[in-house]
């Protein structure tokens, strides 16, 4: 019987445990689940509820819903500076990044959710310790350990390959992808449509300019 339960935990055969909280971090039911959310004690990987807003969600930000302003070439420049901003400030204070991913989705569990997977479960349990008493442009950080540890499969492999009939209100992770230059600048290798993964490459140095967003 022990055998059999540890064959089927956290899959759809589990009438026990969620298995998309153990996919992905995340339930599209919350706390109102028939079904456990087990957050893990440790874990390489930390979850940044909510942190990416995108200029051009109108949810985030009514105030621009008549703006058609928005140009595919600003937003992607917008992401990638928030990318970069939030990748170097972690791994300089906290330690070394295995990946970094950043959800595009649009449902309510998971819409601007980050996933970090720190190389070392310490590092990850600092970084959660402390950025829950920090803000982010006028906003809290919450930060949490996630049961994460395969994003292959917490990630919908018919987005990667533009295929997803549910768009941005599937319950699996669709990854936003930063450019090319951004990603050759901190050493990461692309995968999919948005996987970020520490590669060979090494970051170089990078200043902060005057206009980055402030941190408190």
């Amino acid at each position: 019987m022990a055998e059999f339960l540890a064959s089927i935990f956290g899959t759809e055969k589990d009438r026990v445990n969620c298995p998309f909280y153990f996919k992905t971090g995340a339930c599209t039911h919350g706390e109102r689940c028939s079904r456990q959310h087990n957050r893990p004690t440790y874990s390489q990987t930390v979850l940044l509820n909510h942190m990416y807003h995108c200029p051009a969600n109108f949810s985030l930000n009514p105030e621009l819903k008549n703006n058609s302003g928005y140009t595919e070439e600003f937003l992607q420049q917008h992401f990638d500076e928030f990318f970069e901003d939030v990748y170097v400030e972690l791994e300089d204070k906290y330690g070394a990044i295995e990946e970094l991913n950043v959800c595009e989705n649009l449902g309510d569990h998971l819409i601007g959710n980050i996933y970090v997977m720190f190389k070392s479960e310490d590092d990850a349990s600092k970084c959660v310790d402390d950025l829950n008493n920090r803000w982010f442009n006028g906003a809290p950080i919450y930060a949490e350990l996630s049961p994460v540890t395969d994003f292959r499969e917490a990630c919908c492999r018919q987005h990667e390959t533009s295929e997803c009939t549910r768009g941005g209100y599937c319950n699996f992770l669709h990854v936003k992808a930063c450019s090319k230059e951004v990603r050759s600048r901190l050493g990461l290798e692309h995968f999919g449509k948005g996987r970020h993964i520490k590669g060979g490459g090494r970051r170089r140095h990078r200043s902060r300019s005057p206009g980055r967003r402030r941190r408190h």
